[in-house]
């Protein structure tokens, strides 16, 4: 569907309302307008055609930091973040991005606050002061954010490829910054950062290459007029596009095979070829089609043989880290251990398979396969939150004609055979780079990465060597795709007899019960299917949860090859272990869901162990378990909270101690324990009648409890699952400190945890305004003013209906028990603020809650997780943001003091509070002191053992005690 947009029509899809218009202000600024008179969001992204390939030589980061520093202040808007603070209090978010050639700037914002947002975003590309009293405490920032990302395997193994490429280009920087690109080197260099940054800034932001997209209610008119009035005086220098030709490998970057150190334990192959760019015949959808057959895996392709063998996990086809000018084709390989020993025959097979598309030819009936496939995801997608919607277009405004901004390279619509073949052939042992990690490879390097510190060791690899690999590779069989029979045929929107505005029971047994909601919203021919499997056994022990993710595991595993198909075409399954047995998820096109639905349910009533993918199974789940030390600081403190507060969790160390032990015999008696009593919890949403949904679960009833010899009987009264929350005591403290289970990460986390309350509908509001009023000023005083971190949030946090507030906070800096003094301090200082609110600051806070609590859920997906959390909770409050809605309207500020008076104060006498502490290796003689001389304060208590911690609390009660009680 085109839609006009000046001299461009604009594609749309099928089901998109929404109205789009291109325009271009007198300063050549370009902008797509979007009218969406249902939103309940407004969004607006600003692109900016210079990234980090535009650093100047020895100020490596630059366009990073630049991107920092504009969120500061204006000369129309001087108060420090008041632009960030005006979008908070107004229900929004903002954020930015700097990408090699791009970076990217959006924020999104209540309905009526569009206008003013707008104005204050736009002084970031008219008049931004960046302040010198700013300039070192950002770069402090960005400093925080590159030792986040040290020791992550993602940031070092993408550096290392940039590393093994030509000076010459600019692919080969480092993009991000620290402290000695940005204030130690140019300071030995006589150069002042603040004034290169403002350099850059007059040189390289123009309107020229700037694209904007502002998405609102208002009409495509009133948009045009707030557009032209608030950016038409951004400057235009007359900026040119930059581009970067030649190749970013030169001769002695290609042909290698290069052994690398990572971080975590496990073994990855990345088989990377440079390519033409497919952005040059993105209607073609060369890579598309290539990634397609080299990343299946249903029978016959190179995964699935790869698998059958045992060597590999995961794998992965398609092109990365492309641009107009240059582009590379990657095949990521995770590698069992097995696997890691046959590298040789596994490169060897890939090669084989794409001589096999070679020599086969291009098949249109795969093209036309694929066409449908994109053609139904693009006509019948899923609304996304604008701000999303606005990035994704502005970030490509200047690749794609106007004409295509929608739909950029989802739709490919010309067969041109040879140039599929061309991109093939450039897939070829003359251009590889292999880059293989593996934490064997210790100790048998030579080379070290000067930003990350990654181990390495590069060799040349000959064509005639992969040559060899190839002919003695196993002689699998391997073929080419059947056709999908996924792919719906039958779009039907079903005709809803009752419009209901929640969920409701529809169905009660012994052995389940059924929840029910129609599509009422969406009207889009797709259902969310959640089931989930309540069995007592199956997380009664260590052992236990360590067997029934095995068990989980296990099955999707042996549906992959027959489900991958489904899941390209648009249905996806998911089968995952959780607090009270399993659960089964089924979510996308209604069409051919039933079908999928009961080959799961038939796998899981005839599920038996093969003991070859038992040890490749019990091989991943050993490496995650040997992962977990090498989590950030920050994800340890809240993994510690939630061990400390849930006593349905068992600690990691336990389940990885038990491992070892277990084998198929275990596996197999364990699994026809686990099903022997069990109860399903059913929820059916979306575009499936009534009396459909029962027959799925009457079928399920039938196969599982019905049988002559029935795998499953129902759960006794006693045996229905409850998840109950550790009851901290009232005035007191609660301490937890740990060294960081990496004893090379430098960085410290705290989580600082105050409980508050079980599920209630007045102090749930409560503690919402409370967390939207003070979120942006602690992320002001506690990282912008004192620096602490990149990390430093302020969250609600929401433990099976038990509520409360966290502080988290990761630094190099200041010691956990310092940050912890710094949050008290920063309640402290909030207090006078609080009190001294005006009537019209809080009123507009309320009124940003109220309309976030009202927003409309995007889609079926979303909505379906709100109401499951309610049923899996037990709250089964279908109606809570109603309900809180009407509370909201009668709040007043006396009851939000009263409120931080009573919970939150540092003093309060209602007050709960948890600190969990994650001692880096800076601070470890910190932690030795902590231990050795402990210093609580009065009403102060360290907890040293947590399990023990556990038994000794009162718990909450859980809101599923009446489970299984309600009538229809």
């Amino acid at each position: 569907m085109a839609v006009g947009g000046g001299e461009s029509e604009i594609f749309k899809s099928r089901s998109d309302k929404r109205e789009y218009r291109r325009i271009i202000l007198p300063n050549s600024l370009e902008a797509l307008l979007i009218s969406d008179p249902d939103t309940d969001k407004s969004a607006v992204s600003m692109n900016v055609s210079v990234g980090s390939f535009s650093d100047p030589a020895g100020l490596e980061g630059l366009a990073h930091y630049l991107e920092h520093m504009l969120f500061y202040a204006s000369e129309k808007y001087p108060v420090e973040e008041s632009y960030s603070k005006y979008i908070a209090e107004h229900g929004g978010s903002t954020n930015a991005f700097t990408s090699a050639e791009h970076t990217n700037f959006f924020f999104d914002i209540n309905t009526d606050c569009l206008e003013e947002g707008l104005d204050r975003f736009a002084q970031f590309f008219i008049k931004p002061l960046m302040s010198p009293d700013a300039t070192i405490r950002e770069i402090k920032a960005v400093d925080s954010e590159n030792q986040k990302n040290l020791l992550s395997d993602g940031w070092r193994m993408n550096q290392l490829q940039k590393h093994l490429s030509s000076k010459n280009h600019p692919y080969h920087k480092f993009s991000t910054g620290n402290w000695d690109t940005l204030e130690v080197k140019p300071k030995e260099n006589g150069l002042d950062t603040r004034l290169e940054l403002i350099r850059f800034y007059q040189e390289n932001y123009s309107a020229n290459i700037m694209h904007l997209v502002v998405y609102g209610k208002e009409s495509l008119d009133e948009i045009k007029t707030l557009v032209e009035s608030k950016f038409q005086d951004i400057r235009n220098i007359g900026r040119n596009y930059l581009h970067f030709p030649g190749e970013p490998c030169s001769s002695e970057h290609l042909q290698i095979l290069v052994k690398a150190v990572p971080i975590k334990e496990g073994h990855i192959l990345r088989i990377i070829w440079p390519i033409t760019p497919g952005i040059r015949h993105y209607k073609e959808g060369l890579s598309k089609y290539i990634g397609h057959l080299i990343g299946h895996e249903g029978e016959g392709s190179l995964f699935y043989n790869l698998k059958k063998m045992g060597w590999a996990m995961s794998l992965s086809a398609g092109e990365m880290d492309w641009s107009v000018d240059y582009s590379f084709f990657s095949v990521t390989i995770e590698l069992t251990d097995s696997g890691h020993d046959h590298h040789e025959d596994i490169i060897g097979l890939l090669f084989k398979y794409i001589h096999l598309l070679q020599k086969d030819g291009v098949a249109k009936w795969i093209f036309d396969e694929l066409v449908a496939i994109c053609e139904m995801h693009f006509h019948y997608q899923d609304k996304v939150p604008p701000s999303s919607y606005a990035v994704n277009i502005a970030s490509r405004m200047q690749l794609y004609p106007p004409e295509d901004w929608l739909v950029q390279s989802s739709l490919p619509s010309k067969f041109v055979p040879s140039a599929i073949k061309a991109t093939l052939d450039e897939l070829s042992p003359d251009t590889v780079r292999i880059f293989w990690e593996s934490k064997s490879f210790e100790g048998c390097t030579d080379s070290v990465e000067p930003w990350y510190g990654t181990k390495y060791s590069v060799q040349k690899l000959p064509p005639s060597t992969i040559q060899q690999w190839i002919e003695k590779a196993p002689k699998e069989d391997l073929h080419l795709p059947i056709p999908n029979i996924f792919i719906a045929t039958d779009l039907t929107i079903k005709q809803v007899s009752v419009k209901v505005p929640y969920p409701y029971l529809i169905r009660k047994s012994p052995f389940s019960r059924l929840w029910y909601k129609p599509d009422t919203m969406f009207f889009t021919p797709k259902a969310y299917i959640k089931i989930e499997f309540n069995c007592p056994l199956s997380n009664q022990s260590p052992e236990a949860a360590v067997l029934t993710d095995m068990f989980t595991r296990l099955l999707m595993d042996y549906l992959n090859e027959y489900a991958y198909y489904a899941a390209m075409a648009g249905l996806y399954y998911s089968i995952h272990s959780s607090n009270y047995g399993f659960q089964v998820t089924v979510v996308g096109y209604n069409h051919k869901m039933q079908s999928l639905l009961e080959t799961v349910i038939d796998k899981i009533k005839n599920f038996e162990v093969k003991g070859d993918r038992f040890s490749v199974i019990k091989e991943t789940v050993k490496k995650e378990y040997d992962n977990f030390k090498f989590r950030q600081p920050y994800q340890q403190a809240m993994y510690n909270c939630s061990l400390i507060l849930d006593g349905n969790v068992w600690p990691w160390n336990e389940q990885l101690e038990v491992l070892p032990h277990l084998e198929v015999a275990h596996l197999t008696n364990f699994s026809k324990h686990l099903l022997s009593r069990t109860f399903l919890e059913c929820f059916v949403a979306g575009n499936i009648e009534t009396a459909n949904a029962e027959v799925m679960v009457q079928h399920i009833e039938d196969v599982l409890f019905q049988h002559p010899q029935p795998l499953c009987k129902p759960l006794f009264p006693s045996q229905h699952l409850t998840s109950r929350i550790v009851k901290l005591e009232r005035s007191t403290k609660y301490c937890f400190s740990i060294d960081c289970l990496n004893p090379s990460d430098e960085n410290s986390a705290l989580l600082y945890y105050i409980q508050v309350h079980r599920d209630d509908i007045k102090l749930n509001i409560l503690l919402e305004l409370f967390a939207l009023v003070a979120k942006q000023p602690a992320f002001h005083q506690l990282r912008s003013v004192e620096q602490l971190g990149y990390i430093t949030v302020l969250l609600q946090r929401n433990d099976s209906g038990v509520r409360g507030l966290q502080f988290i906070i990761q630094s190099t800096v200041k010691d956990p028990a310092q940050l912890d003094a710094r949050v008290e301090a920063f309640l402290k200082m909030f207090e006078s603020e609080l009190n001294k609110m005006a009537d019209s600051d809080f009123k507009s806070n309320v009124n940003a809650l109220i309309e976030m609590k009202l927003e409309k859920h995007k889609n079926l997906r979303e909505e379906s997780s709100f109401y499951w959390t309610e049923i899996a909770v037990g709250t089964l409050k279908f109606d809570r943001r109603e309900a809180e809605v009407a509370a909201l309207r009668d709040l007043t500020k006396e009851q939000l003091i009263d409120f931080f008076n009573g919970f939150v104060k540092v003093d309060a006498p209602k007050r709960k509070t948890l600190s969990v502490r994650v001692y880096g290796c800076l601070h470890s003689a910190e932690h030795k002191q902590a231990i050795t001389e402990p210093d609580h304060p009065p009403k102060t208590f360290g907890i040293k053992d947590v399990c023990s911690f556990r038994r000794s609390r009162p718990l909450y009660a859980s809101f599923r005690g009446g489970h299984g009680l309600i009538k229809l």
